[in-house]
Parts: structure tokens; C-alpha cells; sequence
């Protein structure tokens, strides 16, 4: 590249970090946490089961999730570092596309790349710690466009085999990138007018083949694994239509007026019955004929709106995706359908075309109109840069990504259940509890909403109102282990010693490793007088938390239960090393130690 090009791409990607920035520490939300890697696949044993079972991470992207693997090895959960890296994999695309647009001979092709780079409706699989799947796969199959259009134009071999293994890479990253055979021959079509068989089908046909086993592979993991019970996705073909036409229009319509973007869009209902429905497949439709029609003047927005729709065809609503989130029956044609990310690679078609329409202005205008229409230019990248910067705040924390979505979608059970988890942790039970009720209210049959609600009522204290909502939760659920654990808390404080007993046990059977049930089935033991097996579950708990200052104080007040008082000496020790500050156990310490110098 030119020093031209160096500086912008320097410029590009510092302005890409600083729109960024409010999300460089954003924290974990929604399923980030069982993205980043799960404790159970830590280890070498783990990465083997990422490769090998289907069911192990959250979707079967096995590289996506070797690289989550990889990154938890050098940073552990330091949510810093994972944004970096996302944020550098969307700024590494934005130039990937800058330099495609060059070889296609695209006019102002710097301009495509910082529209893509810095517009809010990607800050959803920018700032989204999961959806790095997005910017690792969109980088990949980039990477892997370039390649190939290398090959095209001199028939090396290396560039073809690169090409193939960079799309191979991308697709166990995330199949979203499956279409992009088809893409190559839209932008093949529309550079020369005509396709050839040898020149511009037959080599694509080994993309063709991967794509399709890529797709069969997770349309099967999809159903299998990963839609959430109760789900249902029983829609007709013309359903599917309606729901086609509908996102079209909708994800054009937020790449040209980005507003009231949000993690959780309001369900639309889908109604074969509702004649204005049908109004968006018709459109869409008349805009390809249109566009057909003048192909002979130019192919380029034809070209665009083929590509641009191809790369969104796995999202248009012909598959069944969990993220579609369907209401249970009766109102199950109800769903939310989008999602910004779903739009991510799609939108670089149309930022391609946009582009070409101010070079082809540029080229056109009187050169007075030309400052004016570069201070146009900026104006309009510097909106989209403060735009994105303003709506990265909302991937800040759980609290503030679901108020936002709230503030645009107050029916959202998901968003009110997600907000009171939070506000529950940091200690706001009230207000947690209140949209909890909210959550219920809005989807009586929520599958965690009892559950939450319920647990939250026992933290307040209020046992007696959280007993029925913990029931109904194992009504619909028995084997919610967390459930039977708030129940036997709810139990052991209204004095029901041996229900809250036999419920801990229930909650071990189901989940062993659970050293919370472990201690408080210890505490309940040892107030019965059960002695040894309360000093199993408190060394069971302190086995599965050795760096817990409570596991060792909790086992040395059994030891001294049962007369053991050096060994709870040495317990209590290493509690006060842990943690110095931590409560009774220096006075503890203290007694035994002067008991031990009495005669």
C-alpha cells in the first residue's frame, strides 16, 4: 500500500478504537459468561470436547470456541482484552473491505471502509463480547474474498488454496458466512456482465460443498441443542414470506437511519390474514425487477441489493434460529425475528454501493461543490462515529445494557428478567423484585421468572411469598437444582429443618458441585447434632473452594463442634491468610488459642 493508504488505515483503526471506547470495559453480559469459557472446558480435556461434542459450548463453532479457550488461558475473565481484540478483528474487516473495494476498482473505496467501520448499527457485534464470532468470521471470509479475487485475476493456486482454507476457518467460526460462493458470483456478474462455467463456476463448487455441510451442521445443532424450551417455530411458507419481506426492509431501512438500536427488539406478530403484511415481499420484490430492468445502464445497485440479500438469507426467517424467540403457544406467531448482528456482513453490499454513488457524484460535480460536499462527507461519519460511541455506553454492564432496552421496548420479559438478576446482585432487591413481578406479568409462563422471583423474595426475607413461586418453578422444571436450593432456604428459615434438608439433597443429586447447598446442608446437619456429616459437605465445600476464607471458617466451627480444636486452629488460620478482616474468625481464633493455655 501506498503511505496514503497506511495513514488511513492508521486513522481508521484509531478513530475505530475511540468510538469504541466506552465498551473497552464493559463487563459480561446476557450469555457472555458461557461463551467464555465454561470451567468444565478449561482444560486440554475441554478443548478436545470443544472439537468433538456438538453440545459442549453454547453453538458448534469449534475455532470460535478455541479461541475463547486461547484467550482465557492468557487473560482469564479481564474483560479488557477480549474487547481490544474484537475491536481490532471489526477495524481489520473495515480495511479487509477497503482493500476488496480497491481491487474491484471501487471509487472512494476509504469511504465504504470508515461507514462500515464506524456505524452504530455493528455496534452490537462490536461491543457484544459472544458476537466476536461476527468480526472473527466476517475478517475470515474477507480475508478469504481477497485471496480469491487474487486468484481470479492470475489462477495461482496458493491464493485459491488460501482462499479455501481461510473460508473453511471462518465457517467453524460461525456459518453466517456461508453465502459467500454466492457473493463471488454476483460481484463476478457484475464486473463482466456474463458467467462462465469454467472460468467462474467450477472452481467455487468445493466453497459450495463445505458451505452446505456447514449449514446442514448447524442448522442440526441448532434444533438439537441449542432452542430454548418451550420455543416453537411452526411458521408457514407464507409466513416465512411475510417475515422475509418485513426484516429486508428493516435492516435497510436501520443501516440508512440508525435508530432506537437495541440488544432486544419488540416481537412482531406475523399474520397471513393482515393484508399490509404482504406490502413488504411485494416491495421488495418490485425493487429487484426494477433494478433488473436497469441492469443494461448499470449493474452495480442491482448487484448490491442481490448480494446484500444473499448474505442476509440464513436471518430472513426460512430457518429456525433459538434467537427468534417465539412466544409458547397460543401466541406463537409472535417472535422478535432481528438482531443487529444478524446484519453485520450484509450491510457491506449497500456500504459498497453507497460508496460508488459518491465517487460517481464526486466525479460529476463542479469542483466549487466539491469542499461542500466533502464537509458533507465528514459531517455524516463523524454522526455515525458519535453515534456508535453513544450506543457502545450500553454495553457498559447487564444494568445498563437492559435499561436501554426498556427505555425501547418496555414488554420485553427477557430485558426485565436479565435487569433484576442484576440489580439483584448488587444488592437492590426491591427493585429487582419489581421486575420480576414485571417479567411475570408480561409472560406469566417465563421459564426462569418463578424462579427468580422467587430466590429474590427469599434473599428480602419474605419466605412465606417466595415458597409458591419456587414450587411452580420445579412444577415446570424438577430438575432446577438452584430452585430446590432457594426452597431449602426458605424452609430452614421458617424452622422446617427436615423438608430444607431433603431439599439440599435434592439439589446435590442434581448438581454435586455445588458448594453453597454443601454448606448450608453442613449448617442444618450440625445444628441437628449430625456432626460427621456435617464435616463432609463442609470439606466437600472446601475442596470445591480452597481460596475461600468461609469454607475453612465454616469447617473449623464443625471441628470445634466436634472437639477438634487444632485441627480448626489450622483452619482458622488460613481463613485470616485468605482474609484478614474476615468476620468472627480472629475472635474464634483467639478463644481457642486461650483455651488451649488453660490448665
Amino acid at each position: 500500500m501506498s503511505s496514503r493508504n497506511w495513514l488511513f488505515a492508521l486513522v481508521l483503526l484509531v478513530a475505530t478504537l475511540l468510538v469504541y471506547q466506552p465498551a473497552w470495559n464493559g463487563r459480561p453480559i446476557w450469555d457472555d459468561e458461557i461463551h467464555i469459557t465454561t470451567p468444565e472446558l478449561r482444560s486440554s480435556h475441554g478443548l478436545t470436547r470443544i472439537w468433538t461434542d456438538p453440545a459442549a459450548a453454547p453453538q458448534y463453532y469449534p475455532l470460535l470456541h478455541t479461541i475463547f479457550w486461547v484467550e482465557y488461558k492468557l487473560w482469564d475473565g479481564w474483560p479488557l482484552p477480549y474487547h481490544l481484540v474484537t475491536i481490532l478483528l471489526h477495524a481489520t474487516l473495515a480495511l479487509l473491505l477497503f482493500q476488496i473495494l480497491r481491487r474491484l476498482n471501487v471509487p472512494v473505496a476509504w469511504l465504504g471502509a470508515a461507514i462500515f467501520a464506524l456505524h452504530p448499527v455493528h455496534v452490537e457485534s462490536v461491543a457484544w463480547l459472544s458476537e466476536v464470532k461476527n468480526t472473527l468470521s466476517g475478517a475470515l471470509a474477507a480475508a478469504a474474498t481477497l485471496a480469491y479475487l487474487k486468484y481470479d485475476k492470475d489462477r495461482q493456486l496458493t491464493a485459491y488454496f488460501l482462499a479455501f482454507a481461510l473460508f473453511v476457518a471462518g465457517l467453524m467460526t460461525k456459518t453466517a458466512i456461508v453465502t459467500l460462493p454466492i457473493v463471488l458470483l454476483i460481484v463476478f456478474w457484475w464486473k463482466r456482465g456474463k458467467l462462465a462455467w469454467e472460468r467462474d463456476f467450477k472452481p467455487l463448487v468445493p466453497f459450495f460443498g463445505v458451505a452446505i455441510v456447514a449449514g446442514i451442521v448447524t442448522v442440526w445443532v441448532e434444533q438439537k441443542f441449542c432452542v430454548e424450551h418451550g420455543e416453537t417455530f411452526d411458521f408457514s411458507l407464507v409466513d416465512r414470506l411475510l417475515i422475509a419481506g418485513r426484516l429486508f426492509w428493516f435492516y435497510l431501512g436501520k443501516l440508512f437511519w440508525p435508530t432506537d438500536l437495541t440488544i432486544i427488539y419488540p416481537r412482531w406478530q406475523i399474520s397471513e390474514s393482515v393484508w399490509w403484511q404482504y406490502l413488504f415481499p411485494i416491495a421488495a420484490l418490485a425493487l429487484l425487477v426494477g433494478l433488473w430492468i436497469a441492469r443494461r445502464k448499470s449493474r452495480g445497485a442491482l448487484a448490491a441489493m442481490l448480494c446484500f440479500a444473499a448474505m442476509l438469507f440464513p436471518v430472513l426467517g426460512f430457518f429456525n434460529l433459538s434467537y427468534f424467540m417465539s412466544c409458547p403457544p397460543p401466541g406463537h406467531q409472535f417472535a422478535i425475528f432481528r438482531a443487529d448482528h444478524f446484519q453485520y456482513l450484509a450491510d457491506t453490499a449497500v456500504i459498497t454501493l453507497i460508496a460508488c454513488g459518491a465517487g460517481w457524484f464526486w466525479a460529476r460535480m463542479q469542483t466549487r461543490h466539491r469542499l461542500l460536499f466533502s464537509i458533507g462527507v465528514v459531517a455524516v461519519l463523524g454522526l455515525l462515529a458519535s453515534l456508535t460511541w453513544a450506543q457502545s455506553r450500553n454495553y457498559r454492564d447487564t444494568e445498563s445494557c437492559f435499561r436501554d432496552v426498556i427505555s425501547k421496548n418496555l414488554n420485553s420479559a427477557t430485558a426485565h428478567n436479565n435487569l433484576g438478576n442484576a440489580l439483584l446482585r448488587k444488592g437492590s432487591t426491591d427493585e429487582a423484585i419489581a421486575h420480576f413481578e414485571k417479567t411475570l406479568e408480561i409472560e406469566p409462563n417465563y421459564q426462569f421468572g418463578q424462579y427468580n422471583l422467587g430466590a429474590a423474595l427469599v434473599q428480602k426475607g419474605d419466605v412465606a411469598a417466595a415458597i409458591p413461586h419456587l414450587k411452580s418453578a420445579l412444577a415446570t422444571n424438577p430438575n432446577h437444582s438452584k430452585a430446590y436450593y432457594s426452597l431449602a432456604t426458605a424452609l430452614a428459615q421458617r424452622g422446617q429443618m427436615d423438608q430444607a434438608i431433603e431439599y439440599y439433597n435434592r439439589a446435590l443429586k442434581l448438581e454435586p458441585d455445588f458448594p453453597d447447598a454443601h454448606t448450608n446442608l453442613a449448617n442444618l446437619l450440625l445444628e441437628k447434632g449430625e456432626t460427621e456429616a456435617a464435616l463432609a459437605h463442609y470439606r466437600t465445600a472446601l475442596a470445591l473452594q480452597p481460596d475461600n476464607p468461609g469454607a475453612h471458617y465454616n469447617l473449623a466451627v464443625g471441628l470445634v463442634r466436634k472437639g477438634e480444636v487444632e485441627s480448626a486452629i489450622a483452619e482458622l488460620r488460613i481463613a485470616l491468610q485468605l482474609d484478614p478482616a474476615y468476620p468472627d474468625a480472629e475472635p474464634l481464633l483467639r478463644d481457642l488459642l486461650a483455651r488451649k493455655t488453660q490448665p
